[in-house]
């Protein structure tokens, strides 16, 4: 059974940091893509940034670009997001979700499992 789960949310400061994690189980990681996305308050989904399987090649949305990085850890079955300078309109649940081969993409039909997601709020 195909698993992900987000941790590592919580409140911070404008300006600050955070690290999500998502813990992956069920299917053989390297071989996946994963995607980060987010949202916010009455808004719908929005695709943040996606790490490939295979060469790990990693994708920004231009909202984060230069603050947010991605990482994995096949090892580990684990992808990271390192979030800093932090903004209130980062505000938002955060979901990891598995692509449905290694290629990275940036809408949500490509994923087909997705984690509960993870609060992160940004206080200006």
């Amino acid at each position: 059974e195909v698993q992900l789960v987000e941790s590592g949310g919580g409140l911070v400061q404008a300006g600050g940091s955070l690290r999500l994690s998502c813990a992956a189980s069920g299917f053989t990681f390297e071989n996946y893509a994963i995607g980060w996305f987010r949202q916010a308050p009455g808004k719908g989904r929005e695709w943040v940034s996606c790490i490939s399987g295979r060469d790990s090649g990693t994708y920004y949305a231009d909202s984060v670009k230069g603050r947010f990085t991605i990482s994995s850890d096949n090892a580990k079955k684990m992808a990271y997001l390192q979030m800093n300078s932090l903004k209130p309109e980062d505000t938002a649940v955060y979901y990891c979700a598995k692509s449905l081969n290694y290629v990275c993409a940036g809408y949500g039909s490509a994923y087909h499992y997705w984690g509960q997601g993870t609060q992160v709020t940004v206080a200006s």
